[in-house]
């Protein structure tokens, strides 16, 4: 079993002013979602919250979306937020559970164990009646993080190609249904539509209701009407690496941590024309 990842508005809110508390504003959305992140941390945030730029935060060298950056890179950049080793990271975003999740997956990958998440995330701590404040965000002193980077949380094609043809992981899509058996475009020019053959398909929005995590025993439910077991090894996949981990949250709140998520996810499997492609 692992420790629980999700934490409660009134959970956070109690210990905001701790000096081992950092909360990180995640939010990151898709460009169809036509909202600003940024703008909406200079208008309302949870007072003394972090701005994480996910795609500042993720490899910029790289051609696909939200890669993994070097780990030397990661700690320069998480020094300058002022985050560092010994302290708590609370992550949430304005969606509810979206971006945080990945957020939360990259400081576990690299070493961060005391990493959260807000469950429901800035709408359930407004709901919640808490505080919130404006403005930029404030410059923080630096500190020293140390960056271990985590390989085995890291899957690639080959991981996930071995996986599905030895059945020695479950990989679990988190795309929805429609994208998932090819019966949408992919939103990235040169990727074809459909999934890896084998693969389960749980979408995320399934793990939800209302911004907020299910709870176990509801999850259980989800998993098990599309086929998939939690006990046995899973690596996440979707469309750029981002809600795939919301399942590997998921799981995790059930005390199944995942193998691996699948950091080239379909960006990189639906490119790469000597990969198969499934439909339907």
């Amino acid at each position: 079993m692992t420790h629980q990842p999700l934490v409660t508005p009134a959970w956070l809110f109690e210990r905001l002013t701790a000096p081992d508390i950092v909360v990180l504003d995640a939010s990151w959305y898709l460009p169809a979602a036509g909202r600003d992140p940024e703008a909406e941390y200079a208008a309302a945030h949870i007072p003394g919250a972090v701005r994480f730029d996910l795609d500042a935060m993720s490899d910029t060298e790289s051609p696909l979306p939200h890669m993994l950056p070097r780990p030397e890179v990661f700690a320069s950049r998480m020094r300058a937020l002022g985050i560092g080793d010994g302290q708590q990271v609370v992550v949430y975003d304005g969606q509810g559970l979206f971006s945080a999740p990945r957020v939360w997956w990259m400081l576990k990958t690299f070493g961060m164990r005391d990493a959260l998440v807000l469950d429901g995330g800035l709408p359930a701590w407004v709901a919640a009646g808490y505080p919130t404040e404006d403005g930029e965000a404030q410059p923080r002193t630096r500190r020293h993080f140390t960056a271990r980077l985590d390989h085995g949380a890291v899957a690639d094609a080959a991981d996930v190609a071995r996986a599905l043809e030895t059945s020695s992981a479950q990989v679990v899509d988190a795309r929805s249904g429609p994208r998932f058996r090819g019966e949408e475009a992919e939103p990235r020019p040169g990727v074809r539509p459909g999934h890896m053959p084998g693969a389960k398909n749980v979408h995320y929005a399934a793990l939800q209701r209302d911004g907020r995590m299910k709870s176990p025993e509801e999850l259980a439910e989800v998993f098990s009407a599309n086929g998939v077991d939690p006990a046995r090894p899973v690596v996440t996949t979707c469309g750029s690496g981002v809600t795939a981990a919301i399942v590997g949250l998921a799981l995790e709140t059930m005390g199944h941590p995942i193998r691996g998520l699948y950091d080239g996810s379909w960006s990189e499997w639906g490119a790469d024309t000597s990969r198969p492609v499934a439909k339907g």
